[in-house]
């Protein structure tokens, strides 16, 4: 059976994803790995928009937002948060990606400094835990949040 290239790009997207992950996760990165984290990370998620569905999208945009949190970078981290949240909102996506949805925002609000938006984001968050239903990510969600 011949791949599509929505196959390839469905493929791509993930691969992206993963290395990004992988970055993330690196001890000791480098100027470059940092650099090589964003492009995975944007990478991810223009293939996501080419071929997947909401919810790749706004994990997508999850994941962004994550990297630039950890880069130190809050315009971009909040920017990115912000499309993360209004597409778990007006799709209406719950479970653990609403919640990490105001993870993300209190993250990238830790970064600019705004410890009231940030506790805002973290309460939010923190509310929405009951409503993951699988207790393993439950206990991971709340692991994050207890990192903020």
């Amino acid at each position: 059976m011949d791949k599509t290239i929505q196959d390839f790009q469905k493929e791509e997207a993930i691969k992206c994803f993963n290395e990004c992950w992988n970055l993330i996760d690196k001890e000791n990165r480098t100027p470059e790995d940092d650099l090589m984290m964003i492009h995975c990370a944007h990478a991810s998620r223009y293939l996501w928009g080419q071929v997947g569905q909401p919810i790749h999208f706004e994990r997508g945009e999850w994941q962004i937002s994550k990297v630039y949190s950890i880069l130190g970078k809050g315009d971009q981290a909040l920017y990115h948060a912000n499309a993360c949240l209004t597409i778990c909102i007006d799709q209406e996506i719950k479970d653990f990606d609403i919640t990490f949805a105001y993870e993300a925002m209190a993250n990238a609000y830790k970064v600019l400094g705004n410890t009231e938006m940030v506790d805002h984001y973290k309460e939010k968050a923190y509310n929405c835990l009951d409503d993951i239903k699988d207790k393993g990510d439950r206990d991971y969600a709340k692991s994050e949040l207890d990192k903020i």
